[in-house]
């Protein structure tokens, strides 16, 4: 789904342009310590390779013409990176080892930005590198959260970057981000406005891969619950007392059903926003109640702890055999169903800012 964790290299192809649209001269040189070595330069709109050349003593070139403003990248062979930049016609001067450049000040800028937003990620993948197969297994948990953490500050470096330069070209590199969070609608919010990046085409490229993503992530027997009456359940609490969910079901409460475990990092990494969205709207009618697919109870009842909880946990201790799993065709988690007053599943797999936004709208700031 995260398609800011670099696009892979495609066949040579042709840039991707408008009939009619300006031609502008680019001029990259480059320097790369590996010697021998392929660099490519990508067209973002298409993300295939439109030239490459061989890296000699140190140093690459490219020149040619593209569309003015055509969103461009450079890529060294067998790199993770991109260095990215808009062909303004001002010459631009790169170091793909560590995405420093030299050009305009609107590319110098991109360049800083991204270099900011790479580093976390680029640490991230630094130690794992160095783990072997084992400590990566042992460390699964602590590593699942430090990648949920970074996945979290670049949404949230995204969203900053489109407040501070709505008048460049910037955002455009951000934009796959800022709809995965703030949703593919606002694309039509953006394309109507005056912002300098509203009409160019890699906008809506973005918005489209991230409504693909999304769809395919979609899965047939999880939407469908929606709509249904929910199914009740009865399980033991933490103290071992039998509850069900139909003791939270009723007049003027919005139950969200969160299925979770205490060795699920994403889900651990989620239980804050959940919290965040308790201690806002509880008073209003919001309930959450837990149903954990652990099975071990010592470890069940140390998260709840451990990630202070308030509200009632539920689970009958067998794992993935849990009932949640087969009465509602659960085959990964996190996952939960927001069930309204009257007992209807009307919403499931609400993370992050999306359940904060759905409860707002039905119970207001």
């Amino acid at each position: 789904m995260k398609t800011w964790l670099m696009a892979s290299i495609f066949a040579i192809g042709m840039i991707a342009m408008p009939v009619m649209a300006q031609q502008v001269k680019y001029s990259v040189r480059g320097t790369y310590t590996d010697n021998g070595k392929k660099i490519y330069l990508i067209d973002r709109l298409t993300e295939k390779a439109v030239d490459s050349v061989v890296v000699a003593k140190g140093k690459f070139a490219f020149r040619g013409t593209a569309p003015k403003d055509a969103f461009l990248a450079v890529q060294a062979e067998n790199s993770k990176w991109q260095t990215n930049f808009f062909n303004d016609g001002k010459r631009v001067t790169i170091n793909a080892n560590d995405s420093t450049l030299k050009g305009s000040p609107q590319n110098e800028r991109l360049a800083k930005y991204q270099v900011e937003q790479d580093l976390p990620q680029r640490a991230i993948n630094a130690k794992v590198a160095k783990l072997t197969e084992e400590e990566i297994m042992a460390q699964g948990e602590e590593l699942m959260n430090e990648i949920n953490k970074m996945i979290d500050g670049q949404i949230a470096f995204a969203n900053k970057v489109f407040k501070e330069e709505s008048q460049s070209l910037i955002p455009l590199a951000f934009s796959e981000l800022y709809f995965f969070d703030n949703g593919v609608e606002e694309y039509d919010k953006l394309a109507d406005s005056q912002l300098v990046f509203s009409k160019h085409p890699y906008l809506k490229k973005a918005r489209d891969e991230v409504a693909a993503a999304l769809k395919q992530q979609m899965d047939p027997q999880k939407t469908a619950f929606i709509g249904q009456q929910f199914t009740d359940m009865e399980m033991a609490d933490t103290n071992g007392d039998m509850h069900t969910i139909s003791e939270l079901v009723g007049e003027g409460k919005w139950v969200l059903v969160d299925f979770w475990a205490s060795w699920c990092g994403p889900c651990r990494a989620e239980m804050p926003n959940v919290l965040e969205a308790y201690n806002k709207y509880h008073a209003k009618g919001f309930e959450v109640v837990g149903i954990s697919f652990d099975e071990k109870k010592d470890a069940w009842l140390k998260a709840v702890e451990q990630l202070k909880m308030p509200w009632l946990q539920l689970s009958d201790l067998k794992g993935w055999k849990c009932a949640a799993a087969s009465v509602y065709k659960i085959n990964e988690i996190p996952d939960n169903i927001l069930i309204d007053p009257q007992g209807k599943i009307v919403n499931r797999g609400l993370r992050g800012k999306a359940l904060h936004k759905r409860l707002q709208q039905l119970l207001g700031e």
